[in-house]
């Protein structure tokens, strides 16, 4: 059950204002920051049956200004890839406890944070290839898994997308339109394990306003924000929330 106390709005507003001003204008890749914040006050469970229909209201929200513009085979490959990587996902939260799922949300945040700083030290780098169809179903399958577990359906698929050298408007289309499908995917599956409760849509309901704000930033901001300053607080924000979480884990 949530309280919805001032501990609540105060780290689940600003939460989902950032991770729907990363879905709006900035390529998804960090928007799994809102559930893993909201994971610190509320169990993971509960925090991925509040984030998803918050998202779900993002990604209407954020079609129409990116319709069209996307990559299709890229979106196609990926969208067929992420319905085994849910399936396999609701098996596995079936399988474990909520510290497992605290350890792995922590790690994935840690994870984003090294990937992006290797790139950014030029430690990697990843090159622009062909499109290959077998690598979009592997990103999706990955993106699928860890978008079930977590929301963080961004970081793997980022990978993939990267390496299509798309534009910087391509790239934020085809990630708004992939996650719009793969988070209808986990409606069923979230429902039938009873991650939704009457609790946790009254949650969602609430902080409803909050992520459409967030949007309406992100797509603003998609133009004229520069992406160095955004993502440096992002990193700041997952790493601590990442040690935070992987603590309480196991503590």
């Amino acid at each position: 059950m949530i309280e919805f106390d001032w501990q609540f709005f105060m780290i689940g507003i600003p939460a989902i204002m950032f991770g729907g001003i990363s879905k709006g204008g900035f390529g998804s890749g960090a928007a799994f920051v809102a559930g893993a914040i909201l994971a610190l006050v509320v169990p993971p469970g509960v925090a991925l049956a509040v984030i998803l229909p918050l998202f779900m209201l993002i990604d209407v929200a954020t079609l129409k200004p990116y319709w069209g513009k996307w990559h299709w085979p890229s979106a196609k490959g990926m969208m067929q890839g992420a319905v085994p990587g849910v399936i396999f996902a609701a098996w596995v939260y079936t399988a474990v406890d909520a510290d497992f799922f605290r350890i792995l949300i922590g790690l994935i945040c840690l994870a984003f944070v090294m990937f992006q700083l290797s790139r950014a030290m030029g430690w990697l780098t990843i090159g622009t290839a062909p499109f290959s169809r077998p690598f979009a179903w592997l990103a999706g399958m990955v993106g699928g898994f860890t978008s079930f577990v977590s929301h963080a359906g961004g970081p793997p698929t980022a990978v993939f997308l990267l390496s299509q050298g798309l534009s910087k408007t391509a790239y934020q289309a085809t990630t708004v339109i992939t996650f719009w499908a793969v988070n209808w995917m986990k409606v069923v599956p979230y429902a039938f394990l009873g991650i939704f409760t009457w609790n946790t849509l009254l949650g969602s309901l609430l902080l409803a306003p909050f992520a459409l704000i967030g949007a309406w930033i992100g797509v603003r901001a998609h133009d004229f924000v520069p992406e160095r300053l955004f993502f440096g607080l992002t990193y700041v924000l997952l790493v601590l929330t990442g040690i935070r979480l992987i603590w309480v884990a196991i503590a």
